[in-house]
């Protein structure tokens, strides 16, 4: 056993800082080098989140960065202070009882005061990013982030069911995973499950298929704290509607708390049970909406100050003006301004920001088209309602405007195949490929449809109305 030289973990610290800039924050200076043995290189980590966070995001950047440093097979391994560290297979759950099939689902349960870590899966992971202190508040998001802070502070006593509705990126999982946060320093010994809908949906199916029910039921009815992301995606699920029914009620009536998020209000949501949509409606309901530009210019520079970067002012101002959709669309603006920076090795100006975000257009067009755009267009012209779009009709005279408006959403806005099925009745994201491919293939075969696409897309872009 030997300790790594610190001229090489300088070197390896630069090396992330070149070529992962985005992965990089500034409590990487808290990092430091245990040991190196047998080829692992343990690396010292004073806070349990942050060592997780590492361990399931970031373990693959840094292996890269300490092999091509040191030129040796190297793998790296991050550890506590007190010298334990977590892996990608084993929990606190593990240690106590038979480990749990492997899911998508923040598990976060102590059973003993010896132990206080929460138990995370490897595709699901708290960011030491999203917590309260780092989300900022605005017009839009004011009575939203009240709420999550009053639930974080006394789950089961205020604001149950806490259900916060908004647009694709506007801080639902950032305020979800900071109530995670929040209960966790304060209740360690509290048993948290966070996961998202779909999630929640292919575990029921799957406990149904192999007859384990009783175990699903015990794993979410024990729950002290529920969270469910994207909660809109129960859409035409009725079976899985009538467990999460059953599910609510448990936790309710024993007064545990339940946080939901969804991209509508509850009455908003198609296809969903008048039972669930009074009973989510039974609690606060708080709606996200998108940033003003003061709020824009906060947010970018807290995400900058995240990250070991000089963001000048004009830049920030720059970067808000031009991105005026959501924090996600933001950061990735951020990103692509400190990539280019790094690459030319060069400081952060406004003149760097133009040329990085100007001339690729990034942002000018995502950013100016909304589903809410598409929608409006799209109806207005085939003149048929919202909620045609969204139902389970197949007619062809709404599956045609229906399968055009999910291209739209595909090729002029940065929803995933996911979010715009689910925006469109709950749909799954084959379906929205099936409508992309139908749509194409018209346009290649049909020049006066294809000219009829382009004209909608001009509209969209230069708000006017179609006609």
């Amino acid at each position: 056993m030997a300790n790594l030289d610190s001229a090489h973990w300088r070197d390896i610290i630069q090396y992330l800082q070149h070529r992962h800039a985005p992965i990089c924050r500034h409590w990487f200076e808290d990092l430091s080098p245990a040991d190196i043995d047998a080829g692992l290189l343990r690396i010292r980590v004073p806070n349990q989140l942050h060592c997780d966070y590492l361990q399931q995001r970031c373990r693959r950047q840094f292996v890269e960065a300490a092999q091509s440093v040191t030129g040796a097979l190297i793998s790296v391994q991050f550890v506590y202070e007190n010298g334990s560290s977590p892996t990608t297979h084993e929990t606190i759950t593990s240690r106590l009882k038979p480990p749990a099939k492997t899911d998508n689902t923040i598990r976060l349960r102590n059973h003993t005061r010896q132990i206080h870590k929460p138990s995370y899966t490897d595709q699901v992971v708290l960011s030491p990013d999203y917590s309260f202190e780092n989300f900022v508040t605005g017009p839009g998001n004011n009575l939203a982030h009240a709420a999550a802070v009053a639930v974080g502070n006394q789950p089961g006593m205020a604001y149950n069911p806490l259900f916060i509705h908004g647009g694709v990126g506007l801080g639902k999982t950032h305020l979800l995973q900071a109530i995670c946060q929040a209960v966790f320093q304060t209740s360690p010994d509290c048993n948290i499950c966070y996961l998202s809908c779909d999630a929640f949906v292919n575990q029921f199916l799957d406990s149904v298929q192999r007859g384990e029910m009783a175990d699903f039921r015990h794993r979410y009815r024990d729950a002290d704290l529920l969270l469910l992301d994207d909660i809109h995606f129960l859409t035409n699920r009725e079976r899985t509607q009538e467990e999460f029914f059953h599910t609510f009620n448990a936790l309710f009536q024993s007064k545990r708390q339940i946080v939901l998020s969804s991209d509508s209000a509850p009455s908003e949501i198609p296809q969903l049970e008048e039972r669930l949509v009074s009973r989510f409606q039974s609690g606060m309901v708080a709606a996200i909406s998108k940033p003003s530009y003061e709020t824009r210019v906060a947010i970018v520079r807290t995400k900058a100050a995240l990250r070991p970067m000089n963001l000048p002012e004009d830049v920030a101002c720059y970067i808000a003006t031009k991105i005026d959709s959501n924090a996600r669309e933001l950061e990735g603006a951020i990103n692509t301004v400190q990539g280019c920076a790094v690459l030319q090795n060069v400081p952060i100006t406004l003149t760097l920001a133009r040329e990085a975000l100007g001339d690729s257009g990034f942002g000018s067009r995502h950013s100016q088209v909304t589903l809410h755009n598409i929608t409006d267009a799209v109806t207005a012209f085939y003149n048929v309602k919202l909620s045609d779009l969204q139902s389970k009709r197949r007619q062809k005279s709404i599956a045609a405007p229906r399968q055009l408006s999910m291209y739209l959403a595909r090729h002029h806005t940065s929803f995933s195949l996911e979010e715009i099925g689910g925006h469109f009745g709950g749909r799954d994201h084959t379906t929205v490929m099936h409508a992309i491919r139908v749509v194409k293939g018209r346009i290649d075969q049909d020049t006066a449809y294809a000219l009829h696409v382009n004209q909608l897309t001009d509209h969209l872009h230069q708000g006017d109305e179609p006609t």
